[in-house]
């Protein structure tokens, strides 16, 4: 039998979506030796590997409210033209939308990592933990024929669907509590080659056809990318003839920062669970079909795209969500709708409640929106469970309800949650025990690391 190869650091971080790669980052700023995981060959997640954009909402009205290392990727790719900005959502739908370069992006974080003193391992697959009492010892990873074993002091699982936590044996729920049913999985799509002279004008001339937009198109003009859902009446009669398979209500797609290439996030697929690898691969199939009947719809139905070329679908299927963390603090729908403030709140976000129905049918999605101004904190007691003593939840698998997680799953505040997650990582690595951290000192360290908090 071969030996296994071994490896340690002060922080073990597993996945480098979004999540895991500022919390690697923070982790790593703060002086810890620092290892990221990664399945892949690259960083960022679902923003490069699955079609995922753009970010959405870094702002409550016009205050920016994520900050932090996310603000600070968001200006680096500014400056080497990998993004315009933050730029108003022209959907109407939230505050801000930030298009983004994926290949850029993942340069981005490259260097960031390397900076920081990130020792990044890619293509290495988590398989296994090794828990003495209430603390995790190490973690196996596979890369091709090499296991390796990689201990140390705190672990992060960012995986997004708490696979670690999981394998660590600590408590988790999934899917609403009724049922245990998900959000609908989708495969986004990239096309390049649209006009959007030609879309824009179709929406001025059609806004009976767009509506989020509340009949003034103008909003449209108020940002140089456009994001849209509508061509409603094109998508009712391609579904009348059978063309598209699935229920939608309209089609939904935001220009990333190359002018004339759009993400298509329009699929939708049901019933399946993100967590089963058979329904998974499915989903996978699935997605790819109706990728295609969505091509055909638009080249068929909707102005300014009869020219549009498929890129790619991404490697795989965007999981809304899937397994929570059942933390010390259970993040609840009032607590969002509420705009909780809380004493040791380690992020904060504005995004509505945002429920696709579990089932597909479009008259269960479920949505709950704050005024502008108004934004809601995230606890650090959402990021661990008291019975594993050094193991830390980022990104959108935190303690939470169902209806609560459709809020803060999309990746600004994934980010933000890493971001906190590696600088609390980093403090409790003297000890190993992330469960009696003093708040104090992580909330300095995040202001410190340019994070925005509410005042103490």
């Amino acid at each position: 039998m071969k030996k296994m190869n071994k490896t340690e650091a002060d922080v073990i971080v597993i996945g480098g979506g979004i999540s895991g790669a500022l919390a690697a980052i923070s982790a790593g700023r703060a002086g810890r030796r620092v290892l990221l995981v990664e399945r892949y060959g690259f960083l960022g997640g679902m923003l490069t590997a699955g079609g995922v954009g753009p970010m959405m909402t870094f702002h409550t009205g016009d205050t920016q409210l994520v900050r932090g290392l996310n603000g600070e990727l968001i200006e680096r790719l500014k400056q080497n033209g990998g993004s315009p900005g933050h730029l108003f959502d022209t959907t109407g739908y939230t505050f801000s939308v930030t298009p983004f370069d994926a290949e850029s992006m993942k340069l981005e974080l490259d260097r960031m990592c390397r900076e920081a003193g990130v020792r990044v391992l890619f293509h290495a697959q988590l398989t296994g933990c090794r828990k003495e009492h209430d603390r995790i010892r190490s973690v196996t990873v596979q890369s091709g024929a090499h296991t390796l074993e990689i201990t140390g002091n705190v672990f992060i699982d960012a995986t997004g669907n708490a696979d670690l936590s999981v394998l660590a044996g600590a408590p988790t729920a999934k899917g609403r509590p009724e049922d245990g049913k998900c959000q609908p999985m989708t495969m986004n799509l990239k096309l390049y080659n649209v006009d959007i002279f030609v879309v824009r004008r179709y929406i001025h001339d059609h806004p009976e056809d767009f509506p989020m937009l509340k009949g003034d198109t103008s909003i449209i003009d108020n940002a140089p990318r456009l994001s849209t859902g509508g061509f409603v009446s094109l998508l009712q009669k391609a579904r009348e003839k059978g063309e598209i398979s699935f229920p939608r209500e309209c089609v939904l797609f935001f220009e990333t920062a190359n002018p004339g290439e759009v993400i298509v996030n329009t699929s939708r697929i049901a019933e399946l669970d993100p967590t089963d690898p058979f329904d998974v691969s499915e989903a996978e199939r699935i997605g790819r079909e109706q990728a295609r009947e969505l091509m055909d719809f638009v080249h068929r139905y909707m102005p300014g795209f009869e020219n549009a070329k498929l890129a790619f679908t991404g490697p795989e299927i965007g999981r809304r969500s899937s397994r929570q963390l059942k933390g010390a603090y259970t993040l609840k729908v009032q607590d969002i709708l509420g705009a909780a403030k809380f004493p040791d709140a380690i992020a904060c976000n504005a995004y509505p409640v945002d429920i696709h129905s579990p089932t597909g049918d479009p008259k269960g999605n479920l949505h709950g929106h704050l005024q502008a101004g108004e934004y809601y904190t995230i606890p650090y007691r959402t990021m661990y469970t008291p019975e594993i003593k050094n193991l830390l939840v980022a990104g959108r698998a935190i303690s939470s309800d169902f209806a609560a997680q459709a809020a803060f799953r999309t990746t600004p505040c994934a980010g933000a949650i890493g971001h906190a997650a590696g600088a609390a990582a980093a403090l409790a690595a003297e000890n190993g025990d992330v469960t009696c951290l003093e708040y104090a000192r992580l909330r300095e360290l995040l202001l410190e690391q340019g994070a925005f908090l509410p005042p103490a």
